[in-house]
């Protein structure tokens, strides 16, 4: 049996460099830090990668994204991905820690940024040649300041971290193409429920309980869930659960009987009968094509 990897930040950052913070460009990291790359692993940390050379595939929570030129990729803690590279791949990636963010952006919530707001957005950006060549500079930027000794490089790179991730919404929000979550009034309660599902998904699936805790009514919080997302209440409770089920299934730590205990279902024909409703397939069956 084998657990599933989650790499902290402090496996990154040396003593020297600033504390919560790593940068490095996408080749260097993948020699010097992180050779198993391709392996599925999930993060501690927030993690944002610019590919400006090379082709691929990014995998994230089971969703499969193209890797080409102008790839702009935003991952939350805790999210599972890997990547299959070409050998030609070229660029540049920082992450850092929430706390190094809440300890310079106190006035600021990362999760106002839509590609960290929920993970039900998706987790790339692609740019055209002329926005390419903008954030190229500015992740270069900020990887000459990390290895630089110059005066206030802290506060330097702060300040062009909130400068990617700024000009990333704009270009974000404004995509036709990307059915991204704009902000708006809903916006808050949508986060609100879906912090209540990632502590309680294991034990609660009763969408009217996940109102009940919001002080709203089941219908207006599916109302919520559907202005935000198209999908209803118990269609982002039980992704998660079944996101769950594949991460376990593909770490082999538990039978399947065992994973459909830990998730709340003790009947485990219910729960494969379900997961083949809600995935398409079995759980012996996306384990199969999985690997």
């Amino acid at each position: 049996m084998r657990n599933l990897a989650v790499l902290h930040i402090e496996q990154f950052v040396k003593k020297e460099k600033i504390e919560g913070f790593y940068c490095n460009t996408i080749e260097n990291h993948i020699i010097t830090a992180h050779k198993n790359i391709h392996k599925p692993h999930k993060h501690n940390f927030y993690l944002t990668v610019l590919f400006t050379h090379g082709s691929g595939t990014h995998e994230i929570d089971f969703e499969i994204y193209e890797i080409k030129p102008g790839s702009i990729f935003y991952l939350n803690p805790g999210q599972m991905h890997h990547w299959q590279l070409s050998d030609d791949i070229r660029g540049l990636i920082f992450f850092h820690s929430q706390a190094f963010y809440d300890l310079h952006f106190s006035n600021g919530k990362i999760n106002n940024y839509p590609f960290f707001q929920s993970v039900q957005n998706p987790s790339v950006l692609y740019l055209d040649d002329q926005y390419l060549s903008y954030f190229d500079g500015l992740f270069t930027y900020i990887l000459n300041e990390m290895n630089s000794v110059n005066a206030f490089k802290t506060q330097k790179i702060i300040a062009l971290i909130e400068l990617i991730y700024i000009e990333s919404t704009r270009l974000y929000i404004n995509d036709e193409v990307l059915q991204t979550v704009k902000l708006n009034s809903y916006s808050d309660k949508f986060q609100q429920f879906e912090r209540l599902v990632e502590m309680h998904y294991k034990t609660e699936k009763s969408a009217s309980q996940y109102a009940d805790w919001l002080f709203i009514s089941p219908k207006h919080l599916n109302r919520i869930t559907q202005s935000m997302v198209n999908k209803t209440t118990t269609d982002i409770i039980l992704e998660r659960v079944f996101l769950e089920a594949k991460r376990e299934l593909i770490s082999k730590k538990f039978s399947y009987g065992e994973i459909a205990t830990d998730l709340g279902y003790v009947d485990y024909a219910y729960f494969s009968r379900l997961f083949k409703k809600k995935c398409g397939e079995t759980p012996s069956e996306f384990l199969k094509r999985y690997h």
